[in-house]
């Protein structure tokens, strides 16, 4: 242990009780020592000590031994001026995480989710050059429903997907967040309706377009309504497995 932080660890007095999931089964150090890397947040530079105990409920003094251990493992670096930051192996694991990721496992079970509970088809977009191809697809049950397959290549310009995929690339404002879902209707196809949310991944930002379409007659706007949270939730949960995100706001609306 550093020599100073034997000092350090002698002052508990604004720590919090620990609190740990030994109940529910698991290694009690190991939660603990990996809650003290999971409290680091999207902007955080370096977390100091009291920062660290805030967070994560520990006493100062058992952060300071689990850090040692997560230093000596590469997952967190210390500063001279005793603060933490994240270290370069959770960078190696990130990127074994990525490259392992296939991303059909992920897209296929929200798709089917998405048409169980909407009653529409459900459709996976990705964007190629000026077109949008439809990457992955489960088709409603319904008798009457849009027809698009996998691998059908389609306007970018037309349709929600489309527009998701074009104002998103720039991974989209606080205001373009507010507008999801985006809808079209009667676009590509008179009598077609759809809505559409964009997913993200932490490697290569946007990712594709969530959509749900079908009939216009069965994209009223009490229909619609009923949709849209499907499908924000559904794009945030499935961006979130992809180590992207929504905005706090649309994922609270979610």
């Amino acid at each position: 242990m550093h020599a100073e932080a034997a000092n350090e660890g002698c002052d508990m007095t604004d720590a919090k009780p620990t609190t740990t999931a030994a109940s529910a089964g698991g290694v009690e150090s190991v939660d603990r020592a990996l809650s003290i890397v999971g409290c680091f947040q999207a902007g955080d530079h370096a977390l100091s000590l009291t920062e660290i105990a805030a967070r994560t409920g520990l006493y100062k003094s058992t952060i300071l031994r689990l850090t040692v251990s997560l230093e000596r493992a590469g997952y967190l670096v210390r500063h001279q001026d005793k603060s933490y930051r994240l270290g370069p192996e959770l960078m190696r694991l990130g990127g074994l995480y990525q490259r392992s990721l296939r991303l059909e496992d992920h897209v296929r079970p929200v798709l089917r989710q998405l048409m169980r509970e909407s009653g529409e088809s459900a459709s996976f977009f990705r964007r190629e050059g000026a077109w949008r191809i439809c990457a992955f697809r489960e088709d409603s049950t319904q008798a009457i429903r849009d027809h698009v397959h996998e691998g059908d290549r389609l306007p970018l310009d037309r349709g929600a997907a489309g527009h998701v995929l074009t104002r998103f690339a720039g991974q989209g404002s606080a205001a373009d967040f507010a507008a999801l879902p985006l809808l079209s209707f009667g676009e590509r196809e008179s009598e077609t309706g759809a809505a559409a949310v964009p997913v993200f991944s932490q490697r290569d930002g946007l990712v594709g377009a969530l959509t749900l379409s079908g009939p216009l007659t069965r994209f009223t706007g009490e229909r619609v309504a009923v949709m849209a949270p499907l499908l924000l939730a559904a794009g945030s949960r499935l961006s979130e497995t992809l180590g992207g995100h929504y905005p706090d706001q649309a994922s609270q609306s979610a």
